[in-house]
């Protein structure tokens, strides 16, 4: 993957909700080959900005590409783009292993992702236990391994470290920057200063939806 087709670009994004506006205007690059942090308080516009990104959200004004493309028209964004954005969604009775297949199926994937991606985050022994039974760090593991079986070059994550002890957040970070040495690149939000200060390279600081200096 070229530095360019892993580029996330945000010029000018602009959403208001009723009389909120929850992103004012805000703009960053973040470059393939690094893992930058999304820092900010709740309710500063973090996870709508990702939302956007991702196409779920229609922005009032502005744009964001990946590699240069909107997401709605990237041809597979599966292989493209992974996202986490909640360590929940998943039915509780349903194996891990069985509900990573059926991503896999429905995104065109191998099956045999699901077993890669498991071994991958370290529940490979957790494989055929209920999701509902998994702890919040287990979850929080499974949601990353939800977002790679497209093996996609570009990773975006909200709080991917909520519930992690220090043994789960060193293990995260270690992950993440063997991803971004593989030249992929890795957005993460946090509202939490030393969250970000083990996991990241460089920081996008926002507050009431704009970027701060």
């Amino acid at each position: 993957m070229t530095a360019s087709a892993g580029r996330v670009e945000v010029r000018g994004l602009v959403k208001t909700f009723g009389r909120v506006r929850a992103v004012d205007e805000l703009g960053f690059t973040v470059e393939a080959g690094s893992v930058t942090g999304f820092l900010g308080p709740n309710g500063a516009g973090k996870t709508t900005t990702l939302r956007m990104v991702l196409g779920l959200v229609t922005p009032d004004a502005g744009q964001a590409t990946i590699g240069g493309v909107p997401y709605s028209e990237l041809p597979a964004p599966g292989r493209v783009v992974g996202a986490a954005l909640e360590a929940t969604g998943f039915p509780p009775a349903r194996s891990g292993r069985d509900h990573l297949k059926i991503l896999c199926t429905v995104g065109g994937f191998a099956r045999r992702r699901a077993d890669d991606v498991l071994e991958a985050v370290g529940l490979a022994e957790a494989a055929r236990r209920r999701a509902g039974g998994y702890s919040l760090g287990m979850r929080q593991r499974f949601a990353l391994a939800a977002a790679l079986p497209g093996d996609p070059g570009v990773l975006i994550l909200d709080e991917p470290a909520n519930g992690l002890d220090p043994e789960g957040i060193a293990w995260l970070r270690q992950f993440l920057r063997g991803l971004a040495a593989d030249g992929r690149t890795v957005r993460v939000s946090s509202r939490i200063l030393s969250e970000m200060q083990q996991l990241v390279d460089r920081v996008v600081i926002i507050n009431r939806g704009a970027a701060c200096a």
